[in-house]
């Protein structure tokens, strides 16, 4: 089964649909997913609002999804999908974003880093007036090779997007779901779902929220928010390539001009030709040249990956 975008809206034709969506994405949380759906439900529950849960496992080898049967059987609240294999945390919510009902949605991790209990807090801040209401973690507990890595990509990403928020990696949001629906096309295909939604214009309040250390290793190793950082520049970086190409295009064009002009200066003052000087001139005349080359393969690259992709982010193993 693959991927749906429509299920939002066939969900509502049926009727019923709540108010707020919690969308909760998992990996190997088997230990820890009773816990975290007790308090889920408790705060949910005092909070006042008709709700859905909605567990995705990505591809849990644990044991996580027949603890997610036993808790479907004993909620009716709760819906959970499977995916076939483990595709990543931004695959996986799109399988969320893309059946949520509520009108507001909070995404997740199900690893109890951030506290259900705040939920009621980002929800509220959404209901004030916000299309997002931005996850930030103020006292965050982890280690510095997080830490750095994760504000080299916020600065990134607040650079690119033009949105000055302090923590696009948390994510512990809440939306407006007519925020989320117009980018259901790009999430998963590109990481950063808070920054996808935010690039669109939607207004954003950042609202504190808890962290609490990890149980267990991460998974995000050094290597891992390498290839992250990498994915920011040609995700979110308009054209990395033709910007590049068109940088050392420029610079060696000017360069070229002023070596050419000063060895023609040269040449008629001293009446001694400059070979070299102007044999320079030359080379850095076609290493500009290549640079607009390089920059006129990039916008056809980019033109390319935009046409081929399309095979699914995700095929869904059980849907309950």
């Amino acid at each position: 089964m693959t991927e749906t975008l429509s299920a939002p809206e066939a969900a509502e034709s049926a009727g019923g649909a709540p108010e707020l969506s919690v969308v909760v994405t998992l990996f190997q949380e088997g230990a820890t997913l009773e816990e975290l759906h007790r308090r889920l439900t408790t705060t949910l529950a005092a909070f006042g609002r008709s709700y859905e849960v909605l567990y995705v496992d990505d591809g849990s080898t644990d044991g996580t999804f027949v603890s997610l049967e036993r808790i479907h059987d004993g909620d009716p609240h709760v819906r959970a999908v499977r995916l076939k294999r483990n595709v990543g945390q931004h695959p996986a919510m799109h399988a969320g974003l893309s059946r949520a009902r509520g009108r507001i949605v909070v995404t997740m991790d199900g690893d109890l880093q951030n506290p259900p209990e705040d939920v009621p807090r980002l929800v509220e801040a959404v209901e004030a007036g916000y299309d997002v209401a931005s996850g930030r973690r103020a006292a965050r507990h982890d280690s510095w090779g997080r830490t750095l890595p994760s504000r080299l990509i916020n600065g990134m990403l607040r650079r690119f997007t033009g949105v000055d928020i302090s923590d696009f990696g948390c994510a512990f949001n809440a939306y407006r779901r007519d925020a989320v629906e117009p980018m259901l096309g790009a999430i998963g295909r590109q990481k950063f779902t808070k920054a996808l939604v935010l690039s669109g214009g939607a207004t954003v309040i950042e609202v504190d929220v808890g962290h609490a250390p990890r149980h267990g290793a991460s998974s995000y190793t050094p290597l891992r928010l390498t290839r992250l950082a990498l994915h920011v520049l040609a995700g979110f970086w308009p054209q990395p390539i033709q910007t590049a190409g068109i940088v050392l295009g420029s610079i060696c064009s000017l360069a070229s001009l002023g070596l050419g002009v000063y060895g023609l200066v040269y040449w008629i003052t001293n009446s001694d030709f400059p070979g070299p000087l102007l044999l320079g001139a030359l080379v850095v005349a076609v290493l500009g040249v290549q640079g607009f080359i390089l920059a006129l393969v990039g916008e056809h690259l980019g033109r390319i990956q935009r046409v081929v992709e399309h095979r699914p982010l995700y095929l869904v193993d059980r849907e309950l």
